[in-house]
Order: structure tokens, then sequence, then C-alpha cells
């Protein structure tokens, strides 16, 4: 079994409270970590100590508790830059990971993209990485491109070349991990493709980065994006990491506060990165909490996640075929992530869901801010377990169990 600092991995479950929690008289079975993550005790301790003993505003006062926060949040952004292997003054914080693609599509867009130009995205992308840059493309009047998603849920980067060859692509922006099928994208390969094509890459990595280990300085994108409550920090912080020669070239997101270098009655120029894109107080104690996390998932070990994480959906995949009448779509477990999505025939996925809440059992249902993606695989909707590092082979067990109540209840068994 693996093991994190000669113990089992199971243990780990420990150090999230909610986990003691029960659902309905079961014990909680949380498996929706592709929505957001639990949080450790050490996150929770971390972001309560400083409210409790440091709690002031960043970068203002000269007084003690000014430097403190100021000490707890920076540091916080070594770790998180540490962690993702890029340099921390192009690590900034955002409101969350639509934030930091948002940050994109308009400063680059409005600095690099231009009527004719074109923006490649997939069929696969979450909302977050594809409805910022429609706007962008409406903007600028430039063309809105897509790759498909194959029958195996995999991107084809034969058509990427065909796609870059056209000479128009400004943009690449794709996902690392699928929220809906769990695919893992060669988001290495497709970002060297589109920079030897002299096109920019932007990769969203909200599904990723809590479960791989793997470097953005490896991964080659110009910009890096993602989320600080999927991997078990907390909600209202997230992360971009961009190169720094684009980030120094293009105009700022949101103006105002703390990100201002001078300001006249007429103009004003802009502070050094980070500060650049961090204007008005910043989410200190999220990024104090994320801190701790990506600390917490570092100890644990990111080799250590990913083969647990592998292990439960090789499992998942392996059990719920036992359930009649359901449908999986996506790539073989060696080729996903840590999410399993399905459909039963004869039942909604949002009552699938709620009969499976019965048995304290957690899962997403719906369209999971997909719906190109839903079209493309022919089920507006799933079920959707999603797996973490506290999360159990029996806890599968459990979901198996609950689907073939649902169908009990829909009157699908003989």
């Amino acid at each position: 079994m693996t093991t994190v600092a000669n113990r089992p991995l199971s243990g780990v479950r420990a150090d999230f409270p909610i986990l003691e929690r029960e659902v309905n008289g079961h014990p909680l079975a949380y498996l929706d970590s592709a929505a957001t993550a639990q949080k450790p005790r050490q996150v929770l301790d971390a972001m309560d100590a400083y409210y409790q003993a440091s709690n002031a505003n960043v970068h203002r006062g000269v007084y003690e508790l000014g430097r403190e926060a100021t000490e707890l949040f920076e540091g916080a952004r070594e770790r998180v830059a540490e962690f993702a292997g890029w340099d921390p003054k192009t690590t900034i914080f955002t409101a969350n990971a639509t934030a930091a693609i948002n940050l994109v599509a308009y400063s680059w867009g409005e600095a690099y993209l231009s009527e004719g130009d074109e923006v490649v995205v997939t069929e696969m992308e979450h909302h977050s990485n594809l409805v910022p840059w429609q706007e962008a493309c409406r903007r600028a009047r430039a063309k809105l491109r897509y790759l498909h998603v194959s029958d195996e849920g995999l991107l084809s980067l034969d058509e990427l070349d065909e796609v870059l060859a056209g000479g128009r692509v400004k943009m690449v922006a794709v996902a690392h991990i699928s929220n809906v099928i769990g695919t893992i994208n060669p988001v290495a390969e497709i970002a060297a493709r589109a920079k030897a094509a002299g096109a920019v890459t932007l990769v969203d990595g909200s599904q990723a980065v809590p479960q791989l280990p793997f470097s953005v300085s490896d991964v080659d994108a110009d910009f890096y994006a993602w989320t600080g409550h999927k991997a078990l920090g907390p909600t209202g912080v997230g992360v971009l990491h961009g190169r720094r020669a684009l980030l120094e070239s293009m105009p700022p997101f949101l103006s105002g506060g703390h990100m201002i270098s001078s300001v006249s009655a007429e103009s004003s120029t802009w502070d050094e990165l980070p500060a650049k894109y961090e204007a008005g107080t910043s989410p200190i104690a999220e990024a104090v909490g994320l801190g701790v996390a990506v600390d917490y998932l570092s100890s644990v070990g990111m080799e250590n996640v990913r083969a647990h994480e592998a292990e439960l959906t090789a499992y998942a995949l392996e059990r719920l075929p036992e359930v009649p009448g359901i449908h999986i779509p996506g790539p073989s477990a060696d080729q996903r992530g840590g999410v399993v999505s399905f459909g039963i025939d004869g039942i909604h996925p949002h009552d699938i869901a709620e009969i499976c809440d019965r048995f304290g059992v957690c899962v997403r249902a719906g369209h999971h801010c997909a719906q190109p993606l839903m079209r493309c695989i022919g089920m507006p909707a799933t079920a959707r377990a999603s797996f973490q590092v506290y999360n159990t082979r029996e806890e599968v067990d459990r979901l198996v169990e609950a689907l073939h109540e649902a169908r009990r209840v829909f009157g699908l068994t003989e």
C-alpha cells in the first residue's frame, strides 16, 4: 500500500474534520472533489490563526501586524510558486481560475488579438476556459475554433497541426484534465506545437494541480491557471502563472489601489509584477490557506496522490459497469484523471444524485459547466464521481450499491 510518512495513505482521512460527519444516518462519502475539495485541519487552523493573531492589510502597514500579514501572504506566494515550479514574481493571485483566465483573455486579448486572428479551444473545455474566449473574439472580431473530441474522449494532435498550419492562430487554450470525462491532455506537446507555429498557449490546470505531479515550467505554456479550492485550499483564491515578457507587455485587467506606481490627475503608471495584476485588497487569509494546502499536498507526495486517485478511478471503472444500463464516456483509466461521469438508462442524473445522498454518498449531477462537451458525447447531463486523497475503495462500493438502489426505486430491476 502507498504510504505517507510511514503510515497508510488511508490515515490521511483523519486530517479532514468534515469526513467525521454522518449524512442521513450514513458516514459521509464525499465523491465531488472535482467541484471542490475538502480542507485538511492544517488549512483551517492556519486561516484561523491569521485572523486571530495577524489580521492586517498587506504591503501597507509598517507596524508589527502589517509586517506579519505581508510575510504570511508573500510566503504563501513563494510556496505556491515552488509547488508549481514557477517564479513567484510571475505567480499572480486572483479570485479563482475563472478570474485568472478572464485576466488573460481581456488583457492579452486587448494587446495581441485583432480582427481575422484565431483562438483555438477544445470541445471539452469548462465554460471558464470557453466563454472568456468567446468574449475576447467578439471584442476583437477574431474567430473562435474548436478541436474535436474523439469517441474515445481524446484530442487529435494532427488536427491541431492542421489548424495551426493556417497561420492565423494567436492563442491555444486547453484544459490539462477534463472535468467531465477526465481526459489527461498532452499539454506540453500542445504548447510546443503552438509555440512553433507562433501561437501563445493557456492551460486550465484546475483539475490537474490537485492530482498530478508536474511543473508549470515543464509544461512550458505561456499561461497556466488554477484554483485553490480544488487543491485542498479555500475558496476565493486562484492562481495565474504567466510568462514575464507577456505579463509586462499587457495592460492591467483591473485598476485601482495597490497596483499603481504613481497617480497624477490625468494618468497613472503601474507597479511591477505581480502587483500590476493584483488591484485592491488581496485575498490574504485565502492565500495563507492555499500556501498550507500545497504544503500538505507536498507532504503527502504528488506521486502518491496520483497513484491513489488512479487506483480509485480504475476500480470505479471496473465496478460501475456492474450496474445495468450505465453509460460511462471518456478514455481508459490510464488516460484519465480522478473523475468518472456516467448516466443510467431511465433515471435522470439529478435523481441519481438525490438517491445517492440518501446513503451519504455525494456525487455531482448536471452539465458540469461543459455544455459543448455534453452535446459532443450525446448526454445532456451526467452524474459524476470524483476522487481525492481522502477517498477509499469502500466509498466506491457504496456508490455502486446506491446506484443499484436507484434502479430499484425506479422499477428497473427484474
